[in-house]
């Protein structure tokens, strides 16, 4: 639709109807007009699935690996096509915008939702950010840039203001938010909680300048659920849309101080103008036909959309390659890949390889339709010519949700638990059958004052169970009548995951005996501010550790090779809090090295989002890592493992060996402000500038053949001297590296290993000198390349002039400062085998800020 047409809409509509507009309808909806032909448009979280309006698990999602392993990848080809699917399954759900990708870095490993963002790097969290846009948009779904900007750690995130100087703003945190903008063209984008250097995101100039001003974005800036804290400066900023609805500051007073003169009108026609764009753009706008909401279907596989008949790909198959894509193999002494002619047993350890952590805890969390266990997967791979043993190892993590074998619906007998909501007097206002006993959004019909949860438990085994149930306000839970908790449980924070997602559990015991039912009932009043998740959990009686231990090296030393799994738990790693340590919960490390002792074939399958302190690593004969591998979790491990797919994963992130060595890890504010004093120097630069070494370097990653570095071209240099990892140095035709140009750098390699594989060759750019301050290195670019045996194939990777420029705040521009700058080529930030140099001639006034953007 044409401005001019948009125009002509806006201008039919008063003053009232353009307020409304301007705050959600309701938690994930915006407001319709049938004025002018405009239904509400559906929201939904993302990045690693799309819910949907609702928080059902009988409304299931295809489920993504995570961001950190998407970033793991290095494949913008890989990542657009899963854009694609999160598009084709926003079509099927009925949802106009998807709520990702997170642009926010790695700045901390002690960040509670580093699983959710790609990558510790503004260049490679860029491209992966840019390429899952354009897969989503390609399809008509708007995609969302979040959480701009800063919003990079989860302590006291409502309220923090980070405080960080203007050229680290500009080189280092906006630069995936400008690529999501100019490279991708995102529809919307997302302000965080925080605040940046005292005003709060949703108030800051930072809106306006650089992102609507500079960079041209032309979309819809949105708030992030409950962001919005005031009417008048909040409106009178660049935000557009107030989310969630129907309450906000903007429903009330809105209209008010615009009729009042306190914001002007303009501002009020610019926000209405940028979300009909965005109806238009989604196909939410047809001013001759009335609104019509979308109606969400819920089939067992995504329907294939008609744009894309013959680029779509089995979901399944996809999401299965997706997980070896991703999986870093981080060393190897020749276990790997494991031959499955050769085994006729295999142990496979740990509590998840049968219950993998999928994804990370917090409001992005999808039901997926199905799961494939890494223990199921094993079995089936490996069936019937070898068995498979499976030790679970010492109890991990807080019980699970009521649920699973042995656990059936009270009324009909179905396996899962009844879902009742009740009235202040106890009568019965909605009844319906749940899977569990997880409740995150369960109906609430008028006059609801009760949810109640319940199911009748045929214990498999006698002993001290152990009950909980999660929420805030008054709660009680009971076992054949027996009361377990009973009590009144205030709300201690405003963080909706903690309080709509995630709440704290009250825990109770008592004797079961094994085969004997009983009826555990669960309730919680509503009341306000408690929130709406009601959570239940249920767990058996805990094995005795030695005993679980001695049955795991048992397993282990009785097969031909053993697979033991560790990682993080739901506590660890979520939205809503930050990590205290990189310590593997419980007693993982001693099961480690308990079953390294007794089997040298073992391979140590790491099952977490982010870094994790691995103090076997150097004694252990391979570790694999998955992170929240989505869910083909088992499929795509089981290829791994033997051999029918690649590792193809590159770290995104520096893993330190301790939390102790991390030279950035700081994510607590003081008196309220959390100061980015590191600047510029975060991941690899800053271990570099700090001259450290960390246990798996930025880019680290094994394949399954090993590769040689023979020499590196860039343009405009002569020969270099011969040696052991100097470039050979020549001009390719018609390009130079003057003016501060994009330039190419041509690295050579050969397949020096017995099968064909991939490498991700990266280039890194460093500035001795310099009259201002950079870090040691920076990624410049990188790119891929594939093999045969004995095969040598050129890379050619692209370096940006804005990888040679620094901002400046006094000429608030780009300057490209004249001089020599090494180029580095190689596998990971730590190993660079091959060196060049190259001469660049500064920009005299400095670059425009409206350039042309050049991550395209």
């Amino acid at each position: 639709m044409k401005q001019e047409e948009i125009d002509r809409l806006l201008d039919t509509l008063d003053a009232r109807q353009k307020v409304r507009l301007l705050t959600g309808a309701t938690t994930w909806r915006t407001a319709d007009e049938p004025a002018v032909g405009l239904r509400g448009m559906t929201m939904s979280d993302g990045p690693a699935g799309v819910r949907g309006e609702s928080w059902d698990e009988r409304n299931t999602s295809a489920l993504l690996p995570s961001a950190s392993a998407v970033g793991a990848m290095w494949d913008e080809e890989l990542a657009e096509r899963l854009g694609g699917l999160l598009a084709a399954e926003a079509k099927r759900k009925g949802v106009d915008v998807v709520l990702a990708p997170t642009l926010n870095l790695h700045r901390s490993p002690l960040s509670g939702r580093h699983f959710e963002c790609y990558s510790e790097d503004p260049e490679l969290t860029a491209r992966t950010g840019a390429a899952l846009i354009r897969g989503i948009q390609a399809r008509g779904v708007a995609a969302t840039a979040k959480h701009y900007v800063a919003n990079d750690s989860e302590t006291d995130r409502l309220t923090v203001s980070v405080d960080l100087d203007e050229r680290t703003l500009r080189e280092v945190y906006l630069v995936p938010f400008e690529a999501a903008v100019r490279a991708a063209g995102v529809r919307v984008v997302m302000c965080g909680y925080n605040a940046v250097d005292g005003t709060t995101l949703a108030e800051s100039p930072l809106l306006a300048r650089p992102l609507k001003e500079e960079w041209g974005f032309d979309g819809v800036l949105v708030s992030d659920w409950g962001a919005v804290r005031s009417t008048v400066p909040a409106a009178r900023a660049a935000l557009d849309l107030a989310m969630p609805g129907p309450e906000s500051p903007w429903a009330d007073g809105l209209l008010r101080a615009v009729e009042e003169g306190r914001v002007p009108m303009a501002a009020i026609d610019e926000k209405v103008v940028r979300l009909l764009r965005l109806a238009d753009r989604v196909g939410a706008l047809d001013p001759a036909a009335p609104a019509t909401p979308a109606t969400p279907t819920t089939p067992a596989e995504p329907s294939r959309s008609p744009e894309e008949p013959s680029r779509s790909e089995d979901p399944r198959a996809l999401l299965r390659r997706a997980v070896a894509a991703g999986c870093v193999l981080l060393g190897n002494r020749g276990v790997l890949p494991l031959d499955p002619a050769s085994l006729t047993s295999l142990a496979v350890i740990g509590a998840q390889a049968a219950d993998p952590r999928v994804q990370g805890g917090g409001s992005a969390g999808v039901h997926p339709r199905h799961v494939s266990t890494p223990l199921d997967a094993l079995r089936d791979a490996l069936a019937p010519t070898a068995r498979v043993v499976h030790a679970p190892g010492p109890v991990l993590g807080a019980p699970p949700f009521l649920g699973g074998p042995g656990c059936h619906d009270p009324r009909d007998g179905r396996p899962g638990a009844l879902l009742r909501v009740l009235g202040a007097d106890g009568a019965e206002l909605y009844a319906g059958h749940r899977e569990s006993g997880r409740q995150i959004e369960p109906p609430l019909p008028p006059g609801a004052h009760t949810v109640e949860i319940s199911a009748r438990l045929l214990p498999g085994t006698g002993g001290t169970w152990t009950f909980g149930v999660g929420g805030f306000g008054r709660m009680s839970l009971t076992v054949d009548g027996a009361p377990l908790v009973d009590g009144v449980f205030p709300r201690e924070t405003d963080d909706p995951a903690v309080v709509h997602v995630n709440p704290p559990s009250q825990y109770g015991e008592t004797e079961l005996t094994a085969g004997r039912p009983v009826l555990v009932v669960a309730r919680r009043e509503l009341a306000d501010g408690t929130g709406r998740a009601t959570l239940v959990t249920a767990a058996p009686p805990r094995p005795d550790r030695a005993t679980a231990l001695a049955e795991a090296v048992d397993a282990a030393r009785a097969a031909d090779a053993a697979v033991v799994f560790v990682g993080t738990t739901q506590d660890s790693e979520s939205e809503g809090h930050d990590r205290t340590t990189l310590a593997l919960p419980g007693d993982q490390d001693e099961l480690v090295r308990a079953v390294m002792a007794a089997q040298p074939r073992t391979v140590v399958v790491v099952n977490s989002g982010g870094p994790v302190e691995m103090p076997w690593r150097d004694a252990a004969p391979a570790v694999l890592l998955t992170w929240f591998p989505g869910q083909e979790a088992g499929t795509g491990l089981a290829d791994v493992l033997f051999g029918a797919a690649e590792p193809g994963g590159r770290l995104p992130t520096t893993w330190p060996a301790t939390l102790a060595d991390a030279p950035v890890r700081a994510v607590r504010p003081v008196d309220g402000v959390l100061r980015y004093a590191e600047g510029p120097h975060i991941g690899h630069r800053a271990w570099l500038r700090e001259h450290r070494t960390p246990a798996y370097w930025f880019g680290h990653g094994l394949g399954y053949t090993t590769w040689e570095y023979a020499s590196a071209s860039v343009p405009g240099e002569k020969e270099a001297a011969d040696g052991e990892g100097t470039a050979v140095l020549d001009r390719p035709e018609g390009e130079t590296a003057g003016g501060g140009a994009a330039f190419t750098v041509s690295v050579r390699l050969r397949n020096t290993g017995g099968r064909r594989g991939r490498e991700v060759v990266q280039v890194y750019l460093a500035r001795p000198g310099s009259a201002v301050e950079r870090p040691v290195r920076w990624l410049a670019g990188y790119a891929s390349v594939e093999a045969a045996p004995g095969e040598t194939v050129t890379a050619a990777v692209r370096v940006p002039h804005r990888a040679l420029q620094h901002w400046s705040p006094k000429e608030q521009a780009w300057l490209t400062e004249p001089g020599t700058y090494e180029v580095y080529a190689g596998p990971s930030a730590g190993r660079l085998p091959l060196a060049a140099t190259v001469d660049v001639p500064g920009t005299a006034d400095g670059d425009p800020v409206g350039e042309r953007f050049p991550y395209r």
